[in-house]
């Protein structure tokens, strides 16, 4: 099977550059599922129902987000209706939504996403991520084999150990957050494939997304200045990652960069 995870998109330019190449991607590389971190895609901050229900039409079979999935108030209300938008699943009991779906690919094999959050440098008081997987991985159907992790977290260290914690137990888990691509891709020891970011699909000339003048303001002046989505070429950032549906091992994992 093989399943193409997108980095966080940012914005007009990420979408853009997404919905134009989605769609020749699952045909080049026959996708059997794709799920797409949205949680910038709404002008850099948080998702609208409008731009989900696009992202749904043009074959994406999973929305997951991260820290920013409450920026706009309408997803407070969307998420309890479309099982297929994610937020971290280690929110308190209670928040809106859930982080974990299960679906299924054309064929009707059985995929599960869970949407996870760090607490190093992020959320702190947000329930153990770490507890969190291994609470739904207890529970999870015994027929599910193929299963993709979004750890959107800071630290590098806090995504590989998550990684390794997880090893043999699940297909993947990839790391968002930082906007940055890593080149540690690979499959550890138990089966499992890992990278520590895919990177974000929007415009890289820029501060992570963003406008490079009010970003440079804030740092020089440390004062308060609004952040705007950059304009200009934006680069899909995604990766393939190839599944034994069997034993829900990986046999590989590989990067995708296209530039407009």
């Amino acid at each position: 099977m093989n399943l193409l995870f997108v980095g966080d998109v940012v914005g007009e330019p990420g979408r853009r550059v997404l919905l134009r190449h989605l769609r020749p991607l699952k045909d080049k590389l026959m996708l059997d599922y794709i799920v797409v971190n949205a949680e910038n895609i709404a002008g850099g901050f948080g998702v609208t129902e409008k731009i989900c229900r696009e992202l749904f039409e043009h074959e994406v079979d999973v929305i997951s987000s991260g820290n920013h999935i409450w920026d706009r108030k309408e997803a407070l209300e969307y998420i309890t209706r479309e099982p297929r938008l994610l937020r971290p699943h280690n929110f308190p009991s209670g928040t809106p939504g859930s982080g974990w779906h299960v679906g299924q690919t054309a064929s009707g094999e059985p995929v599960g996403v869970l949407n996870l959050m760090g607490q190093a440098f992020m959320h702190p008081t947000l329930d153990c991520p770490f507890q969190a997987a291994d609470q739904v991985l207890a529970a999870k159907p015994d027929n599910l084999k193929m299963i993709l992790v979004d750890m959107h977290a800071e630290t590098t260290s806090e995504k590989m150990a998550l990684g390794w914690h997880l090893d043999g137990r699940v297909s993947a888990v990839v790391g968002t957050h930082t906007h940055v691509p890593t080149a540690d891709e690979r499959v550890l020891s138990r089966g499992t494939a890992y990278i520590s970011d895919v990177g974000m699909t929007g415009p890289y000339d820029s501060v992570i997304g963003m406008k490079k003048e009010g970003a440079l303001k804030r740092f020089l002046t440390k004062l308060p200045e609004r952040l705007e989505v950059a304009p200009g070429p934006a680069t899909l950032s995604a990766v393939l990652i190839r599944v034994d549906p069997v034993s829900g091992r990986s046999q590989g994992i590989e990067r995708i960069s296209i530039r407009e």
